[in-house]
């Protein structure tokens, strides 16, 4: 079995409400889908979703590395080579995760269905059959954002993350507010996006803390590690880095310098489920928690990290599963995500590959 070709689709699903974080705002959640075919017929698929405000990747962009420069280094190559594969990608392009990513994700879909097998078990296991989910909530009036988070406590969610950043003393105000209107078993984080300077963090932080949060996700920008260790150091909360781990080779020097107590691992950010292990592999020797984050993406790509954090130990704080409920309609994955706006869990899918209808 070879890889003969491989094929793009632009899918597009509007936002039920447009998504908002500190870095901009998307109407709509849009995704290359990638199709590799093998020469005995079989396909695998992935996905990688180019939110610019976070990534600063475009859709052009990514089609053109993908199709350019990524896929053809790939053809004629069997597909069950994963190591293969990512060195022969990285020969081809220096970085480009994004189109890296979907493909490594197709071919953990085809050489999974190949094998009769569900993604999980080439990851390593099923540590646990559902995987639980945050509820990610938008920036929006304080008023709004606490309902929301309110509502789905109330559904079953364990872990409601804030998104905040722009105004600190608003981001303690929110936090406090949440606090009172979700259940005490409800854990809280609130992700900055790189939005404080390191004296506000020192002051806002130990407010959150005592506001009820429980972790803060990017608290300043992504090359002060010094400062993420400091306030890491001060307590009160855990720190969770995301945009400072963009790869194995971040996640080294966020250990060494004792930069965060959690890794946010996404896996279009860090080019794949191979490279993604990786660095759970170091989190784990290092003794961090690790979370599965998105983008968010749609079915295919959230499928990924589900199968993940299924095989992952270590993968203790929830996860970020949500891209397909935040959109009017889910268009890959079929009924993969029905039940999850009522238990807060991902039940990860048992058949062959990622488990989606494509």
């Amino acid at each position: 079995m070879k890889i003969a070709s491989v094929h793009t689709r632009v899918v597009r699903a509007p936002y039920r409400r447009p998504f908002v974080i500190s870095s901009g705002t998307s109407p709509e959640l849009i995704s290359l889908v990638v199709e590799v075919r093998a020469t005995d017929g079989t396909s695998g698929f992935g996905e990688a979703s180019p939110m610019t405000a976070y990534t600063g990747e475009t859709l052009a962009g990514l089609e053109t590395a993908l199709t350019d420069h990524v896929a053809p280094a790939l053809i004629g190559r069997d597909p069950r080579d994963l190591a293969g594969a990512h060195l022969a990608m990285d020969t081809a392009i220096r970085g480009q995760h994004l189109a890296k990513a979907a493909l490594d994700i197709a071919l953990h879909d085809l050489a999974a269905r190949a094998a009769g097998w569900p993604v999980c078990l080439l990851l390593g296991g099923l540590v646990r059959p559902s995987v639980p989910t945050a509820w990610v909530v938008g920036l929006g009036t304080l008023e709004e954002m606490a309902a929301e988070a309110s509502e789905y406590a109330a559904r079953g969610f364990t872990h409601v993350k804030l998104k905040g950043g722009a105004d600190p003393e608003r981001d303690v105000r929110l936090t406090r507010l949440v606090r009172q209107s979700v259940p005490g078993t409800v854990e809280l984080s609130l992700d900055a996006n790189e939005g404080y300077d390191p004296g506000t963090a020192a002051r806002t932080v130990a407010r959150l803390a005592d506001a009820g949060l429980d972790l803060v996700e990017q608290p300043l920008p992504r090359w002060d590690l010094a400062g993420m260790a400091a306030l890491r150091a001060g307590g009160g909360v855990r720190v969770m880095a995301d945009e400072s781990m963009q790869s194995a080779h971040d996640a080294m020097e966020i250990v060494r310098r004792g930069a965060a107590d959690v890794l946010n691992i996404k896996i279009l950010k860090v080019g794949g489920l191979y490279r993604a292990r990786q660095i759970a592999a170091l989190a784990e020797s290092a003794g961090l928690a690790v979370k599965l984050g998105t983008m968010p993406e749609l079915g295919v790509a959230t499928l990924a990290a589900a199968h993940l954090a299924a095989a992952l130990p270590h993968a203790t704080v929830a996860a970020d599963l949500v891209g397909p409920l935040l959109v009017t309609e889910e268009p890959l994955a079929g009924k993969a995500f029905g039940g999850v706006g009522e238990t807060g869990k991902v039940e990860v899918p048992t058949g062959p590959g990622l488990g989606h209808d494509l």
